[in-house]
């Protein structure tokens, strides 16, 4: 049975409140775990699910233990808040991860977000660069909202359901090829119309976000991989993150017929990249259970001479 497939679900406590985490695997503290965190409107399950459950990604995580974070009152089942509630703030949100690490006893994490999730990911990341050994963004936004996206947001409100609002952010046009996709997820916000005020907690959180002030000078300590679909509402903003980031230790992805969600429209492009992103941290497949870091077979130089090896095993 693949070890993705051993999930276990976990209560968090943390300094700003509980979060759901669902793990992947049996753990082991001596790799990073790969941590991911999910866009508005979704949860963790919906927004990575298609990703690692893919084959050839399942070959490569299943190395490692994967933890599912859900932003707060996100998770199906999630408890309504009392009226009057004070939802946790983006620099909140990122301040409850450290808990999540201690808690599982995790040294250190390689981070995958997209969108809003992506921003928390990076914040915590340059308040803990220690934890972290790779970072892979996905629709990065790392910029404060302005006025004008603060007052487009309210007539927005007044103009359109929470559904619809969603929809434009995950999708700058919803094509064909995403059609069924978009549906999917509108059909999951309709139904779960008790709900609808926990989404717009999370969904509204990123328009109150303050600016990372990434630059060459004050930017991330580790390999960071930037990808962004070629409908993706935040392609701008993710060419300008990279403009900022350090070159030698970047890689920028723009993924063509990908939509705005690349982790679900193309999980084939993206396990190609992320496998290639892992080998350039060190981390190199040596056989098809086991990650080294740094540590080669002696007739192991590229990731074709593993292909070869193995079909004389």
């Amino acid at each position: 049975r693949p070890e993705y497939c051993w999930i276990k679900e976990h209560r968090v406590e943390t300094p700003h409140g509980v979060l759901h985490v669902t793990v992947h695997g049996a753990g082991n503290a001596r790799r990073p775990a790969i941590l991911t965190f999910h866009d508005v409107g979704m949860d963790s399950k919906s927004c990575f699910s298609t990703l690692f459950k893919f084959e050839e990604m399942q070959e490569i995580v299943k190395n490692f233990t994967v933890v599912r974070v859900d932003a707060p009152g996100q998770e199906d089942g999630a408890a309504i808040y009392p009226a009057g509630y004070q939802y946790a703030s983006m620099d909140q949100v990122s301040e409850m991860l450290p808990a999540v690490l201690q808690y599982f006893n995790f040294r250190t994490i390689i981070g995958v977000g997209v969108g809003a999730g992506a921003y928390i990911l990076s914040k915590f990341t340059l308040s803990n660069p220690d934890a972290v050994e790779g970072l892979v963004l996905i629709n990065v936004d790392t910029n404060a909202r302005g006025w004008m996206d603060w007052a487009a947001q309210k007539l927005s409100n007044l103009t359109s359901s929470l559904p619809d609002q969603i929809l434009s952010h995950l999708f700058s046009q919803v094509c064909d090829a995403l059609y069924m996709l978009s549906a999917s997820i509108f059909t999951h916000v309709i139904q779960h119309k008790e709900r609808n005020a926990l989404l717009a907690h999370f969904f509204f959180l990123p328009y109150s976000r303050r600016d990372l002030n990434i630059e060459r000078n004050n930017t991330f300590k580790c390999p960071v991989m930037l990808v962004v679909g070629d409908q993706a509402p935040y392609e701008e903003a993710a060419v300008e993150c990279n403009s900022k980031l350090d070159p030698t230790t970047t890689s920028f992805l723009k993924m063509a017929d990908a939509g705005g969600m690349p982790q679900l429209t193309q999980p084939s492009k993206l396990t190609e990249a992320f496998k290639y992103f892992i080998q350039g941290m060190g981390y190199t497949l040596v056989s098809r259970r086991i990650f080294f870091k740094g540590i080669l077979h002696p007739k192991i130089e590229h990731f074709d001479d593993f292909v070869r090896l193995q079909k004389t095993i």
